[in-house]
């Protein structure tokens, strides 16, 4: 008995995974992002394009970045390149959002606001 609830259980979890794996996000799709410093010494601006897929934000040239959208639109994401580092949090809407970020670049603290449009 034991052994099949155990196996019950782990195909549950199994198939709860996989279906989980293969749902699209609503927010799925290339996405323009634009990065305002509002305090600090950081660059004034920074713009670049990421993608959604299944909810995870990616971005082709940046290896150490992480993103993730919740079904509510609630966005979470962190970069690092070199002596740099932002995370920031904000919601997105059907086709557009906007949110807050702060990080570093070598000793100067900065902070500001960003936007999204879909593409």
């Amino acid at each position: 008995m034991k052994k099949l609830s155990l196996c019950a259980t782990a195909t549950c979890f199994f198939v709860a995974l996989a279906s989980t794996a293969h749902a699209r996000s609503a927010y799925d799709g290339s996405w323009d992002l634009a990065f305002v410093t509002q305090r600090g010494a950081c660059d004034p601006a920074y713009n670049f394009t990421v993608n959604i897929s299944n909810g995870v934000v990616t971005h082709p040239n940046l290896v150490r970045f992480r993103g993730y959208v919740a079904r509510s639109g609630a966005v979470r994401a962190s970069v690092t390149v070199q002596d740099k580092y932002a995370s920031g949090s904000g919601r997105l809407s059907s086709t557009s959002g906007r949110g807050t970020w702060s990080g570093y670049a070598g000793n100067a603290r900065c902070s500001g606001y960003w936007t999204a449009q879909r593409n």
